[in-house]
């Protein structure tokens, strides 16, 4: 009896003891696998929903003009720096060979009538000079007519020089023509030797008065070095100031006349290039992601389109993402 009682008694501890050892276990188990649990659900729900976007770099002009070149198709792989299209920026407007002649004929027209007028106004100080009181009013104005005259001279070289390059850039385009004709065996090499020749001849004659426009100019500075000297020192004549003040205006607006029909036949057409690397996109593409195909979207410009400044042309999309969105 007293055995039995003692036998109860260990196995009473030794429950409360077992019980007392697995509680702390089965927690530290359950807490693991709620970890394992939270995990799975984490991970399950990133990809699901993670989105790696890349970086996307519009690609527009700036100025305004119509796309002469597009060396790229939608979806090829360029480098930064790679050009992609050109532009030539000459408007509607000034694309015009036969008007912007005329335009530089009618000044030139002008340079003339004024370089008659000076002439003129020279002829009457030769003949006035007996009735100068001061022989330095007519040097004086003499160093007037000398700058007026080297400016109308500088005026009269630009013009030529505007004509001349407007003939060259169709004399260049007609021996472009011709050189493919010729490679096609279309026409005969004698047609394209002659316009070579041509394209020379004037390609010369435009350095050469070139030159001589340097020297018109460095000529026009010394004239206004001896003005500014004699002027320290002058007798104005007010009658014939107001004559050369005419003309001084009168040439005045033929420069910025001829500086502007010069600005546009010098005009050059603008590369624009890559500014990443990439893959070529639409206009609203986007890197790693499918764009709906609606009008307007998924495309690039095209030869011919007209553009203007900022409005993007194609688009780059880097192929590395940049950012994960959720």
């Amino acid at each position: 009896m007293k055995t039995r009682s003692k036998n109860s008694t260990y196995g009473r501890f030794s429950i409360r003891m077992l019980r007392g050892h697995l509680a702390p276990l089965l927690v530290w188990i359950a807490a693991a696998a709620c970890v394992v649990i939270l995990f799975q659900h984490r991970t399950r729900r990133y990809e699901i929903v993670g989105i790696a976007r890349g970086r996307v770099a519009q690609v527009a002009a700036n100025c305004n003009g119509r796309l002469i070149e597009v060396r790229v198709g939608l979806y090829d792989k360029v480098t930064a720096g790679q050009t992609l299209a050109v532009v030539d920026t000459l408007l509607d407007s000034e694309r015009q060979p036969e008007l912007l002649q005329a335009q530089i004929a009618t000044v030139k027209a002008e340079i003339d009538r004024l370089t008659a007028e000076v002439a003129a106004t020279q002829e009457t100080l030769l003949t006035e000079k007996t009735e100068r009181e001061n022989a330095h009013v007519e040097a004086k104005r003499r160093f007037d007519l000398d700058v007026e005259s080297a400016r109308l001279g500088i005026l009269s070289t630009q013009a030529t020089l505007a004509a001349d390059r407007v003939t060259l850039k169709d004399l260049e385009s007609d021996v472009r023509i011709l050189d493919d004709l010729v490679r096609k065996d279309a026409i005969g090499p004698y047609e394209l030797e002659k316009a070579r020749a041509a394209y020379e001849s004037l390609a010369a004659k435009i350095a050469e008065n070139e030159r001589l426009l340097e020297q018109a100019r460095a000529d026009l500075q010394i004239n206004l070095e001896r003005q500014k000297q004699y002027s320290q020192v002058e007798i104005r004549h007010p009658d014939m100031d107001r004559v050369l003040d005419a003309i001084r205006k009168a040439i005045t607006v033929q420069e910025r006349l001829m500086g502007e029909y010069t600005a546009i036949a010098n005009r050059q057409p603008v590369e624009i290039k890559a500014p990443i690397d990439g893959v070529v996109v639409g206009v609203h593409g986007r890197s790693n992601e499918r764009v709906l195909d609606r009008p307007g979207e998924n495309l690039i410009s095209t030869v011919g389109e007209a553009v203007s400044a900022g409005r993007p042309i194609m688009a780059i999309a880097s192929e590395q993402p940049t950012e994960v969105v959720a």
